[in-house]
């Protein structure tokens, strides 16, 4: 397990404080480690040792001082980058009694494994405009509703838009509330009202369902959205706007009426045929995903599969990117390439960033990974990961409405996927969480990475924190505090962070399909307007302050009811001090924010300084602070 912080931690990450030059192969880059001086003023470390893996074996390097201060000494070394995957730690001591590896998943006084070293990758090559993103999520059939003139398919239930969402039985993914594209372009305000700076669209292809991850096709945008001239105009609206638009992809299976498994089924002798695995052994006689009749799986081993889907200039892929799309979020990424005894997932992975080095070597690309996603992300493949394990879910564990002195969630509500009750867990069990998770990937890929209170796919977060079930708006504000602490993490940590939409109006919601409610537009007495109000604020906040977007991250101390940790940034240094409920005052050592800081407060009560001793507020809530 990850130790706990200590605000006197000797520190390292991957950012641009710690990490001087660009991972090039063959080049050199300077590490930096921060040692804090003990409390009696003493040296934290006489000697700092960087174990670096090269070609397989361990290699040791002195680090120097480079300098120091009242607060601490700074230590570098120079490490060059043999391999395309670097891993690495930092042996620190005081002396004969004082043996501490410095990993990325904190300090340790004991051998460690390598899965806690931190990693720098030559391949990743993050797109630099990524991490001053904000998104906002959009689900095409419940945002805005337009004509387009389109028959209605016989599959489809049309619904009124103020008809109750159905969340459980057959007719769940049938029922049609006629939501168009150009009904998101007509609302693109909102995103800016907010500050939101990315529209991420989930699936706009032509499907049998609602949701659109049974496409028919990947060559044409649904007409029930309005076709492809509908997505023209709409990249074109958000990008006069300044925004990027983001599409979603299934690389992993299609619909069973997709042209491809319509000729692969009455072609034995079809090139579709080997885009498919066929046999006795499954279910229906093909491989499905979960054994999904509807969802045939894609065999990857299919070198024609792969060019038209993602392998080259002339594939699905290339064309949308061409065509609007700034990048692509591609729908259970975990599984795509992975069917028995094959596993092919970072095949897949790096020839869409082959692609995507070729047609659009901006553009972002983000895998859907609902569990640990790391073994996926060292490799030129995936920019990042929907960072469900190092973010929602320990932040969902935190938050959740049966914290003490919470009302408690109802029973069986669904825990991302686990049929248990969502634990109730101090705040020191979910920064261990987070430190494992995000110890385990190269730095680049936390930061290309997103971070979500909720999805689409899950029950929303407001319902998580206390405000209900019904699937309308807390209006009440019953779990609206809580729900507003999971924001100010979402706001200030490494990633990007993505709001779904009517998150902001604290809409409620039991799973996934029950979340995605039409948005209420015509009902705007009903919208909890701190809650807005409060999301405008952090995305401001956010906006303002490099640190947030691209500090490194350094924690400080992780309690039962609180979490504290700065961001640190060449330019700025910000504390964050999360509290759930009402608890003590924390104190810190003032010098383990650096040489005499002086602190200007941005949100919430001021820190107090006192003989060396800084006093941060025991109130409920997200206080923020400029150390300066």
């Amino acid at each position: 397990m990850a130790p706990a912080p200590h605000p006197l931690d000797p520190h390292h990450d991957g950012s641009a404080t710690y990490v001087d030059g660009a991972p090039v192969l063959g080049e050199e880059v300077t590490l930096r480690v921060r040692v804090p001086h003990r409390e009696d003023g003493s040296p934290g470390a006489t000697r700092v040792v960087l174990r670096a893996v090269r070609d397989g074996e361990p290699a040791v390097s002195q680090a120097s001082q480079a300098s120091g201060d009242a607060a601490g000494t700074w230590w570098e070394v120079r490490l060059r980058l043999v391999n395309r995957l670097t891993s690495y730690r930092f042996l620190v001591s005081r002396g004969p009694d004082d043996f501490r590896w410095l990993t990325a998943t904190g300090v340790h006084a004991r051998d460690v494994f390598d899965g806690s070293d931190f990693r720098i990758s030559t391949d990743h090559r993050l797109p630099d405009w990524v991490a001053d993103q904000v998104g906002y999520q959009v689900f095409p059939d419940r945002f805005g509703r337009t004509e387009t003139g389109a028959p209605v398919p016989d599959w489809a239930i049309p619904c009124a838009w103020d008809q109750p969402v159905v969340h459980k039985g057959p007719d769940v993914p049938f029922q049609w509330y006629g939501g168009t594209l150009d009904g998101v372009a007509d609302h693109l305000d909102q995103l800016h009202e907010l500050g939101a700076t990315l529209l991420y669209l989930t699936p706009v292809f032509e499907a049998w369902s609602t949701h659109r991850y049974d496409a028919v096709s990947f060559d044409r945008v649904d007409p029930l959205l309005g076709g492809d001239e509908a997505l023209e105009r709409l990249a074109k609206a958000v990008h006069e706007g300044g925004l990027r638009l983001v599409g979603d992809l299934t690389t992993n299976h299609t619909g069973e009426h997709h042209d491809w498994f319509l000729r692969a089924l009455v072609d034995p002798d079809s090139p579709e045929r080997a885009f498919y695995r066929f046999g006795e052994q499954y279910p229906e006689g093909y491989a499905a995903w979960l054994d999904i009749p509807s969802l045939p799986k894609l065999d990857h081993s299919s070198t024609e599969m792969a060019r038209r889907l993602y392998a080259g200039p002339e594939s699905v892929v290339a064309h949308w990117l061409r065509h609007g799309l700034d990048g692509w979020r591609v729908d259970v990424a975990n599984m795509t390439g992975r069917i028995g005894g094959d596993d092919l997932a970072h095949d897949v992975a790096r020839a869409i960033r082959d692609t995507i080095d070729e047609v659009a070597p901006d553009a972002w690309l983000l895998a859907e990974h609902g569990h640990d996603a790391t073994a996926d992300l060292t490799g030129p493949g995936w920019h990042g990961t929907m960072d469900y394990a190092g973010f929602t879910r320990p932040v969902w564990c935190w938050l959740n409405g049966g914290a003490p002195g919470g009302e408690g969630l109802p029973h069986g509500l669904d825990y991302l996927g686990l049929p248990v009750d969502v634990p109730v867990l101090p705040a020191s069990a979910a920064v261990a969480t987070m430190r494992e998770v995000h110890g385990a990937m190269p730095w680049t890929s936390w930061q290309g990475s997103t971070m979500h209170l909720d999805s689409h796919d899950t029950p929303r977060f407001r319902t998580v924190t206390g405000g209900g079930t019904d699937g309308g708006v807390d209006g009440a504000g019953r779990g609206r505090d809580l729900h507003l602490v999971g924001l100010g993490l979402q706001m200030t940590m490494p990633g990007v962070p993505v709001v779904f939409m009517g998150d902001e109006l604290g809409l409620t919601a039991v799973d996934g399909e029950h979340a995605r409610t039409p948005y209420p537009w015509d009902e705007p007495e009903t919208w909890d307007r701190p809650t807005f109000e409060a999301y405008r604020a952090w995305i401001e906040l956010r906006r303002e302050h490099v640190a947030l977007r691209r500090g490194g991250l350094r924690w400080l101390d992780a309690g039962v009811d609180s979490m504290t940790f700065l961001r640190e940034h060449p330019d700025e240094t910000v504390l964050v001090h999360a509290v759930r409920r009402p608890a003590a005052p924390l104190e810190l050592p003032l010098h383990a924010l650096g040489p005499g800081p002086v602190l200007a407060t941005l949100v919430g009560a001021a820190a107090e300084v006192t003989d060396g001793v800084l006093t941060l507020p025991g109130a409920a809530g997200v206080s923020v602070h400029v150390v300066r």
